[in-house]
C-alpha cells in the first residue's frame, strides 16, 4: 500500500514540476516528454529501490524520480526566478495533494468505516495523504536530486552556489546514508535517541501529525497496516 502510493505520489509531483515550467514558457523537448501521467518517464532506479527498502524498514514511502531540467533562459520570469519556481512546485503540490486527501478522509469517515471492505479503501486514502505529505517533506532537504538542493541554489549568491554545486555528484549517496544506513545501524547501535538516525520516522510522523489534523481523526490507526504494525 505505501509502495503504491509512494508511485502514485510522485507521478503527479514529477509531473507538476513539468507542468509548472511548461506555463512559464519552458516548451523544450526535454519537459514536454515529462508533462505526461506515464510512471515510465518519472521513475529513477534508485530513488524506487529506497523506496522499496523504507517501505519495510520503517513503514515510509521516501524516494525520488528522474529530475526535471527546465531550460532557465526561457522562462518568462527571469532565469533564477523560474526555476525556482519548478522546482517549488513540485512539494508544494505534494502537500496540497495530500491535505486534500486528509481533508476527503475527513468527509468520507462515516461511509468508508462501515465494513471491512470500505475500510480498506479508507486506509488506502489515509496512506496516500501521509506519502504525500512525507515527501513533500523530504523534498525541502537541500541534496541532490531533491528539490531542495536546486531550491538552495537558486537562492545562494552566484559564488556560494558554485561551492554548493560540488555536492550535487555527492547527493543520493548522503541521502542513502541518511534514510537508509543510519537508521539501520541504529538498531544495532542504540543510537536512535539522536535525530540524525530516525529521519525516516521523524518525517513518517510528521505528515501522520498534520494529516490528523487536518482529517480530524488519527490517522495513524489507518496509515498502512495500522499503527501497531510499525509502533
Amino acid at each position: 500500500m505505501i509502495i503504491i502510493s509512494f508511485l502514485g505520489a510522485l507521478l503527479l509531483h514529477e509531473w507538476s514540476h513539468a507542468q509548472m515550467a511548461y506555463m512559464l514558457g519552458d516548451r523544450s523537448p526535454a519537459t514536454n516528454e515529462r508533462r505526461t501521467l506515464s510512471l515510465r518517464s518519472h521513475m529513477d532506479p534508485v530513488g524506487l529501490l529506497m523506496c522499496v527498502v523504507l517501505a519495510f524498514q520503517s513503514m515510509t514511502g521516501l524516494g525520488w524520480g528522474r529530475p526535471l531540467k527546465p531550460d532557465p533562459w526561457k522562462m518568462k520570469v527571469g532565469a533564477n526566478t523560474g526555476v525556482l519556481l519548478v522546482a517549488l512546485a513540485g512539494p508544494i503540490f505534494s502537500l496540497i495533494v495530500g491535505l486534500l486527501v486528509a481533508g476527503l478522509v475527513r468527509l468520507a469517515f462515516p461511509v468508508l468505516s462501515v465494513n471491512v471492505g470500505l475500510f480498506f479503501v479508507l486506509k488506502f486514502l489515509a496512506t496516500f495523504s501521509c506519502v504525500n505529505i512525507g515527501l513533500a517533506i523530504f523534498n525541502i532537504i537541500p541534496l541532490y536530486p531533491l528539490d531542495g538542493y536546486q531550491i538552495l541554489y537558486t537562492l545562494l549568491p552566484s559564488r556560494q552556489a558554485v561551492q554548493f554545486s560540488r555536492s550535487m555528484t555527492y547527493g543520493p549517496f548522503l541521502i542513502l546514508i541518511l534514510f537508509f544506513f543510519l537508521p539501520f545501524l541504529a538498531q544495532f547501535a542504540q543510537l536512535s535517541g539522536f535525530f540524525l538516525f530516525q529521519l525516516p520516522t521523524l518525517i513518517r510522523d510528521g505528515s501522520l501529525s498534520l494529516g490528523s489534523w487536518v482529517s480530524g481523526l488519527p490517522m495513524d490507526q489507518f496509515y498502512a497496516y495500522g499503527y501497531g504494525a510499525f509502533r
